[in-house]
């Protein structure tokens, strides 16, 4: 190839380059900014209420933590450690999102969980955005409990029994698994890899009980994300590895029908009735 037509082919590789950065760009402001906007338009106030009543909570158990009393409530409602029973801990895990972290400024947390749960609800409802938030804290905490489990070691994956301890609440995971969420369905480059890289860096900047639970909330977010618009698909295949028996709509087993009954030889006449006809043949003979 000439150096004419590697500058030309440098040049059409640039410009197309150029184009699908446009266009994912164009494509990711309709997805995060336009759309959202038409909806609130459409809807008013009332389609940011859960935004409203999370930095609300956040706000509130922030004030009463505050005081000896108060802090020792928000801690039996909302605190969360590996060292307590799993049911207790589930118990207090939805508490626990509107429980600050203790290591982290709450006015930018507040300002990153109102924007998390604006978002999600105007682009999910009020229930998705709810059953994201919880199933990815959830998820979080559970992996927690399994790395301390482990011991440390194990290629990096476990956590020394020290971090049982720890204080685990806050809406971080929550906050990290909807903007995970939404960049996955919403085809949204840049706030996948603003949110995901973060994380990652924080991981290993920091490697603490927190950073592990944003990674764990990063990935149940991804396998939710990939799987959001395929209910018919995962029932299909979870019928098509269920037996017969147990499916859904179990096909009907045939009708057994009977083998055919041959029929039955007359009966030979009676003796006398034999005599009569042979008589009544003479007779008339």
């Amino acid at each position: 190839m000439t150096a004419e037509g590697r500058i030309e082919w440098c040049r059409s590789l640039l410009a197309r380059s150029a184009r699908l950065t446009g266009r994912t760009l164009r494509g990711e402001w309709h997805a995060i900014v336009v759309e959202p906007v038409q909806r609130l338009a459409r809807r008013g106030v009332s389609g940011l209420l859960l935004a409203f009543v999370a930095a609300c909570g956040v706000i509130f158990f922030h004030a009463i933590a505050q005081h000896p009393l108060g802090a020792l409530w928000v801690t039996r409602l909302g605190g969360v450690r590996a060292d307590l029973p799993l049911w207790l801990s589930l118990l207090r895990t939805p508490v626990s999102l509107y429980v600050p972290a203790l290591d982290l400024p709450v006015w930018a947390g507040i300002t990153q969980l109102f924007l998390a749960f604006a978002w999600a609800e105007l682009a999910l409802g009020r229930a998705r955005t709810l059953a994201i938030s919880y199933a990815t804290t959830v998820a979080g905490t559970l992996t927690a409990r399994v790395m301390i489990a482990m011991g440390p070691g194990w290629w990096g994956f476990g956590l020394p029994p020290e971090c049982a301890h720890v204080l685990d609440t806050g809406p971080s995971a929550a906050v990290v698994g909807l903007f995970t969420y939404l960049a996955v369905i919403k085809r949204a480059p840049v706030v996948f890899t603003l949110t995901g890289g973060s994380m990652v860096w924080e991981s290993v900047a920091v490697p603490n009980l927190a950073g592990r639970e944003h990674l764990i909330a990063v990935g149940s977010a991804i396998v939710l994300g990939l799987l959001h618009g395929r209910r018919a698909w995962l029932r299909a295949r979870l019928r098509s590895l269920l037996p017969v028996r147990y499916a859904g709509h179990a096909t009907a087993e045939p009708p057994v029908v009977p083998p055919p009954v041959p029929p039955r030889p007359a009966p030979a006449p009676a003796t006398g009735d034999r005599a009569q006809d042979t008589a009544m043949t003479s007779l008339e003979c």
